[in-house]
């Protein structure tokens, strides 16, 4: 597999290969998106101010909002006939975003999810079931086409379908599964009122992205499932899936893949540059995209940037929230996360949630609606939940909450990316 060395090689070696894609990136996106000409020249920056990485703090930040004012394709650097695919994001909370991909990029985008996908265990001729949702969404057709390059066998069942999913498992017997881990636990569900232990299928790997969790839910999937659950990183403006990839062996967050992405670790208030270890927004500048070159993207996912371990590229801490899902409830930060944490370490509850904000008279109001576990159904066992998850949501996370804990199956699957915030001030 292509670039596979560069994974261990020295942080000399990799510096110097990021600086050089990195001057070769400048200058594409410059002279090819009139977008990046234009906010370069208000910086009174150019490609030629790239004299070391430290150099890239002077280069303007990219944000969402930025790609969806140039909405479909104003941020192509390559002529249409050099296309080979889009996709798009949702656009639910407004435009969707249009990414593009040459050839090469496509074959970048296979190698760097193949090589996630051997960091997490897996090996040439194992089988995958790839859950996550095909089409305009990245995340089934990155993973299927980085299956196909490792030399895996592919089972593109894509979402939703829950009782099909379960008898494809059944039937066809797939080592790995790629899939969210919302979803992940709404199948267990599923085998389980099928009458199916989890724990007896053939799944060895769950390779599990596309939303924040938490290392409580990675224990709740493993212990139902008998099984390693690793992370997998990415978004649609980067690459999609494969811009990271937790190591199997060691579990400790995704590294990197510095010589395609380039992190930083930027203040989300200032836009200051912060040291590697310090928490902050995840930023990513590309080095080889040619069709869609992204310059210092805002992610608006809090984490941190940590030394490699597995490998020599480094590491990014397991996300806190983002900035963008951060609610504030009279004056107090809350991520879904962090509720998320709770109620996962209570075994009378399952792990299916979602929060409300509302403003009722002047003051925000938060109600949180989960669900007991099966066993924990009778009144008096939701009831006493509730007090003790209202009780630590106070003292944990320091704002007050209404909970509501249904009977089993009481909260909403997703097929997809579970929404866990609902806004509704």
């Amino acid at each position: 597999m292509k670039g596979q060395a560069i994974e261990h090689a020295s942080r000399d070696e990799i510096t110097a290969l990021q600086l050089g894609r990195m001057r070769w990136s400048l200058r594409h996106a410059y002279d090819n998106v009139p977008f990046y000409k234009s906010t370069f020249d208000t910086a009174g920056v150019h490609p030629d101010t790239l004299k070391s990485l430290d150099d890239l703090a002077k280069f303007p930040l990219t944000t969402k909002e930025n790609l969806r004012a140039n909405y479909p394709f104003g941020m192509f650097a390559v002529p249409q006939e050099q296309l080979v695919r889009v996709h798009a994001s949702s656009g639910t909370t407004g435009k969707p975003t249009v990414v593009g991909y040459t050839q090469n990029d496509i074959e970048m985008w296979s190698d760097v999810v193949a090589r996630s996908i051997r960091a997490a265990g897996g090996r040439q001729g194992d089988m995958v079931h790839v859950a996550y949702g095909y089409g305009l969404f990245t995340g089934g057709l990155g993973a299927h086409y980085g299956a196909e390059r490792l030399g895996c066998t592919v089972i593109p069942m894509s979402g939703g379908s829950s009782e099909k999913q379960i008898q494809l498992i059944e039937d066809f017997k797939p080592k790995i599964i790629m899939v969210t881990p919302s979803y992940m636990l709404a199948l267990a569900d599923t085998f389980e009122q099928a009458g199916i232990d989890p724990r007896s299928t053939s799944l060895k790997i769950g390779i599990h992205g596309a939303e924040p969790w938490t290392d409580e839910m990675r224990r709740e999937i493993e212990a139902k499932f008998d099984i390693d659950a690793v992370d997998i990183y990415g978004l649609s403006e980067v690459i999609g899936p494969g811009v990271g990839q937790e190591s199997i062996e060691t579990k400790d967050g995704p590294h990197l893949w510095e010589d395609h992405f380039y992190p930083e670790i930027i203040n989300p208030e200032s836009g200051e540059v912060m040291e590697d270890g310090e928490e902050g927004e995840l930023v990513f500048t590309s080095l080889t995209k040619e069709a869609f070159p992204i310059i210092r993207y805002r992610t608006r996912d809090l984490t941190r940037l940590l030394p490699g371990t597995a490998f020599s590229m480094r590491r990014m801490a397991r996300i806190r929230g983002r900035s963008d899902d951060m609610v504030i409830i009279r004056g107090v930060n809350v991520f879904p996360t962090q509720i998320e944490d709770i109620i996962c370490t209570d075994n009378r509850l399952a792990p299916h949630y979602f929060c409300e904000v509302r403003r009722g008279g002047r003051m925000d109001t938060l109600t949180v609606v989960t669900e007991a576990a099966a066993g924990s159904a009778d009144e008096a066992t939701r009831m006493a939940a509730a007090k003790d998850l209202r009780h630590h949501i106070k003292s944990l996370v320091g704002v007050s909450a209404v909970v509501d804990v249904r009977g089993p199956g009481g909260v909403p699957r997703s097929e997809g990316k579970a929404k866990r915030v609902y806004d509704l001030r």
